[in-house]
């Protein structure tokens, strides 16, 4: 990712310098030794201009976090499956080669892809590639991008797998319609009225680092619904939660420093922890932003407010409260009757690292499950994601795991869907939002992925009735055509 090719940075040089390459050519071409050594120095301040170059693309790609989805096995290389509601779609090659990635992408052709969606032959890109968010960046940040893609990354000459979607999604084009009503224009406008950090913070949310692609509820045709922005959104299994500065629904109870914290680590001890596609962002993406970006983002968010939720009300990081349950059949055989199931899951599966009460360790490493907001959530799929999925995520402070209980081969016990809803509704009950419950249902859902839209079937269907609507009008023309020739 971080490797450089000296041939490509003299080839970007070239490109970006333009005339100035040329005029410095002449210096040192020339006999006298003070303009050769004012060549030789001005050679040496333009290499490291492009060095410095390379660095703010590849820093905006981290930001971007392009890495979490373009990469499968090797960097930038494509292949990967992006899980969504329509259906599995395939990241792709994003390295310079020019068989098999962007290596003959214009920088035009680059900024239409990044910000429009538009391949370089003309074909429409899906919004899993979340390019509504980067139509904010500006030009001097998409040259660098462009620079960094083309200079700064190895090329890797092996194709991707295809996108298949179902019909009628399969037709790219249809994307036309759907960036007419809602992809906005390329660019950014600042806010005179707020400081250079918050809009810095504004430029980061709502473009590189496209909070709101998961974050944003999504309407009939997935486009994102903009009066509800930041209030949390189903993403596959996982559930995004409310990050507006509403204290009850969102994260109006943090400070700042919180936030960055969290950005920075995965974790803010008693209230939350990254899992899934947050994990994901936090390893590849968060925890390598500056301070100041951290913190711009926090002071942004800080002032993003949730006009629908309630003002006054118990915020879900305070729910629940330490329970130790697990008395009643202590010292029991394990295969004697218990009538709390739940409580003989939790004492099997969970206790040994969150603690018989629920309280995990002094140091946070292994969660509390009170004031948590996994479990004091109105929607519960982070819960049952949790337990089905497990976690794992890399930070500057560590690995953490935490094993799944759902299918894979090196789950810690494989627990069905009764046994899942059975567990969460146990927590639940205990530790977080005891209002919620859990149907074994549910949990299948979560299981196969999240719930799955009804987009592809209410397209199949309207393109078959268009159809029978057209049948029908070419028999009714024929029939009237006949009709004439029979008067």
């Amino acid at each position: 990712m971080r490797r450089l090719k000296l041939s490509a940075l003299a080839a970007l040089l070239s490109l970006t310098i333009g005339a100035a390459c040329a005029e410095n050519s002449t210096y040192s071409l020339k006999s006298d030794a003070g303009q050769t050594d004012r060549g030789s120095s001005q050679n040496k301040d333009l290499a490291e201009s492009g060095a410095t170059l390379l660095k703010k693309g590849e820093y905006l790609a981290v930001a971007s976090d392009c890495t979490a989805c373009h990469t499968g096995t090797k960097p930038f290389a494509g292949g990967k499956a992006i899980e969504s509601p329509v259906g599995e779609i395939i990241a792709t090659n994003i390295t310079p080669s020019k068989t098999a990635g962007i290596g003959n992408y214009t920088e035009q052709q680059f900024a239409d892809a990044v910000r429009k969606g538009i391949r370089a032959d003309g074909a429409h890109l899906y919004p899993a590639m979340p390019y509504t968010a980067y139509a904010t960046l500006t030009d001097e940040d998409i040259h660098a991008l462009y620079s960094y893609f083309m200079s700064g990354v190895q090329p890797v000459d092996e194709p991707a797998r295809q996108t298949h979607l179902p019909f009628p999604l399969n037709l790219r084009f249809s994307m036309l319609f759907w960036n007419t009503l809602f992809l906005k224009s390329p660019g950014y406008t600042p806010d005179s009225s707020q400081s250079e950090s918050w809009n810095r913070g504004r430029y980061l949310v709502e473009g590189a680092t496209h909070c709101s692609t998961c974050h944003t509820p999504r309407g009939f045709l997935m486009q994102e619904k903009e009066d509800q922005a930041f209030t949390g959104a189903q993403v596959g299994p996982w559930f995004a939660p409310n990050i507006t500065h509403n204290a009850v629904s969102g994260i109006g109870s943090w400070s700042q420093q919180d936030l960055v914290t969290y950005l920075k680590t995965g974790r803010l001890a008693g209230k939350a922890q990254a899992a899934g596609s947050m994990a994901e962002a936090i390893t590849h993406s968060f925890q390598h932003l500056s301070p100041a970006d951290l913190t711009a983002i926090a002071e942004y968010l800080a002032t993003v407010p949730d006009a629908q939720a309630p003002a006054q009300g118990q915020s879900r990081f305070q729910q629940g409260k330490a329970a130790n349950n697990l008395v009643a059949f202590r010292g029991e055989a394990f295969s004697a009757p218990v009538k709390d199931e739940g409580a003989r899951l939790f004492s099997g599966n969970c206790a040994s690292c969150h603690g018989s009460s629920g309280q995990g360790t002094e140091d946070g490493f292994y969660p509390s499950l009170f004031h948590n907001s996994a479990t004091a959530e109105q929607n519960p799929a982070n819960l049952v994601a949790t337990i089905l999925n497990g976690v794992e995520r890399d930070t500057a402070q560590g690995n953490v795991f935490m094993p799944p209980f759902g299918e894979q081969p090196n789950a810690l016990n494989h627990l069905n869907d009764d046994q899942v809803a059975t567990l969460s509704n146990w927590i639940l009950r205990h530790y977080g939002n005891a209002e919620v419950t859990v149907s074994a249902s549910q949990v299948a859902e979560i299981r196969r992925g999240g719930p799955a839209s009804p987009l592809v079937m209410m397209a199949q269907v309207g393109v078959a009735a268009a159809g029978v609507v057209i049948i029908a009008l070419i028999l009714f023309l024929l029939w009237r055509r006949k009709r004439r020739q029979n008067a």
